[in-house]
Parts: structure tokens; C-alpha cells; sequence
């Protein structure tokens, strides 16, 4: 899934390809939108929030696209294939006279007034890459539900928006915060969040995505991807857990050693083997 550092990038190219250009091709691909032509709209500017990409033109509408677990924005010059997937996964096509952006597999597309905006991206926390970003704000949010497992808190963009599965494993990780451990008992909670934040800011500017500063392929991260892998700092195995409402998206990577629980968790947390309870490790 991408995370709010992906987004961000893919914002900010768009917004060097389109703004202040008047779109000679503007197509949605959404039965809903379909009947949508945007062309002879001129693009104000493109921003992320939290996960969300907004395309605002200066006619004062914007356009919501969502990445989820699979989508991406391509840019090209005019004439150039697309290659990002087939033609039938094509959400959205914006084209000017230097560049075409083209959206395939994006989710929850919608134009609304810009002053309407909030209808879609107003219940959102601060942005965790945004000029809205408030630390204590994003705390008091997450300290609302002291009883919530930690990583699931940090996924819920209702506390903080961008955050996703890569720097929820890997900040727990680096702050040896066991997943399951309840908000209130987190022993540094702004250290965990601003560890995160750090990490995103780190990767924003390029795809690659390391939080190790290692780009060496299998090094690149502590425990994302790594199940039965050794830990790179204890060499005990890493597990891979479920976790959270929707466990289809919402594993979790961690090293049991170095993330052992100091306080008990919910007895629900398990390994990646169905049924197998996870060894409650505690650490004095």
C-alpha cells in the first residue's frame, strides 16, 4: 500500500507536470465521472493529504484520487506509450500540451468544490508530510483511545494521516514498541510518532524507501518483508502477525526479542501460523 512519503512525491511531480497548464484532455473512467470532460480546465495546483491526492483547478473544483493497495499516477509526454498496466485499468487520463498523466487502478475518485473539500478529507488527522502538521495534536487524537493497539492506532488516518504498514513496523521496531501494546502504555509516545515522521521525510523525495540507509536489496529494511528472516540487529527470526479490523492489508512485522512486551497485550495477538498463540516474551 502506498504510504503518505509516495503520495507526497507523486504530488509533487504532478504538480510540476500540470499547474498553471490548461488540460487539452481531462477523462474519468469511472461509470459515476464518466460523462465528466475536464478539458479547457486550468490545474491550480496538485497537493497530497495524508494518503489522499487532490487536483485542484482554477475554476475552484477539485479532483480526490486514492492510491489504496494498488493505484499510481504515470506521467509521459504527449505521444508516449503508457505502460503502466492495460488500457481497462485506466482511472483517469489528464492531458496537456507537455505532458499526460495517467492514473491507473485509483480508488474513491470524486469532484467536489474546492471549499467543499472537507466532505472528503476532513476527517483526517494532521498530515504527517503536510503544513498542517501538529505533533500534539496527533498525540491528544491518539491518546482519545488508550486502550487501542498501538500499530493499529498509528494506521488510523482519523489520528494522523499518512502513516501506512512500512513506517508503522519499522518506527515500532526502531522504538521497541511490541504491535499489540496498548496507546497508554506506549513509554514515549511523541518519540514513536516523531521517529515515524523522520522516516518519512527521509524517503519523500525519492521512490526508494529505506529506513535502514541501507538501499542493498533485503537490507533496506529492520522488519518489513522479513518474516522468518533474521533480525538484523538480534538475528532472532522475525514474526508476522495479523492485526487490526481488515486483516486482509493489516499484517504486522516484528522482531520478538527486540520488541518484547514490557506490560500485557491482548492475548488475541498470533503469529503467521492460523491458531498458533504468539509467546507472550516480557522484558524487565
Amino acid at each position: 500500500m502506498p504510504e503518505g512519503d509516495t503520495v507526497w512525491l507523486a504530488a509533487q511531480r504532478m504538480n510540476t507536470a500540470l499547474a498553471g497548464a490548461t488540460l487539452r484532455r481531462g477523462e474519468l473512467r469511472v461509470p459515476r465521472l464518466a460523462t465528466t470532460d475536464l478539458a479547457g480546465r486550468t490545474v491550480s495546483e496538485v497537493l497530497p493529504r495524508g494518503k489522499h491526492l487532490l487536483i485542484r483547478f482554477a475554476d475552484e473544483w477539485t479532483l480526490r484520487t486514492h492510491f489504496r493497495m494498488d493505484g499510481s499516477w504515470h506521467i509521459y509526454r504527449p505521444g508516449a506509450p503508457w505502460r503502466g498496466g492495460p488500457a481497462f485499468d485506466v482511472r483517469a487520463v489528464l492531458v496537456t500540451a507537455d505532458w499526460a498523466c495517467v492514473g491507473y487502478r485509483l480508488h474513491d475518485l470524486d469532484l467536489v468544490r474546492t471549499d467543499q473539500e472537507d466532505q472528503l478529507v476532513g476527517h483526517l488527522g494532521p498530515d504527517v508530510l503536510g503544513p498542517d502538521w501538529d505533533l500534539e495534536e496527533a498525540l491528544r487524537r491518539l491518546r482519545s483511545h488508550p486502550d487501542e493497539q498501538i500499530a493499529v492506532a498509528l494506521l488510523d488516518q482519523r489520528n494522523l494521516a499518512g502513516i501506512g504498514n512500512l513506517y508503522k513496523v519499522e518506527s515500532l521496531f526502531l522504538g521497541g514498541v511490541h504491535p499489540w501494546t496498548r496507546v497508554a502504555d506506549v513509554p514515549d509516545l511523541a518519540g514513536l510518532v516523531t521517529r515515524a515522521r523522520t522516516l518519512m521525510q527521509a524517503n519523500r523525495h525519492h521512490p526508494e524507501q529505506s529506513t535502514t540507509g541501507d538501499l542493498r536489496r533485503g537490507r533496506q529494511h529492520w522488519v518489513f518483508g522479513r518474516q522468518d528472516r533474521p533480525c538484523l540487529r538480534c538475528a532472532t527470526p522475525i514474526l508476522l502477525g495479523d492485526q487490526g479490523p481488515d486483516l486482509q492489508e493489516r499484517v504486522t512485522w516484528w522482531c520478538p526479542n527486540c520488541q518484547a512486551a514490557r506490560s500485557p497485550i491482548d492475548p488475541a495477538a498470533r503469529t503467521g501460523e492460523p491458531g498458533r498463540p504468539q509467546p507472550l516474551a516480557t522484558r524487565s
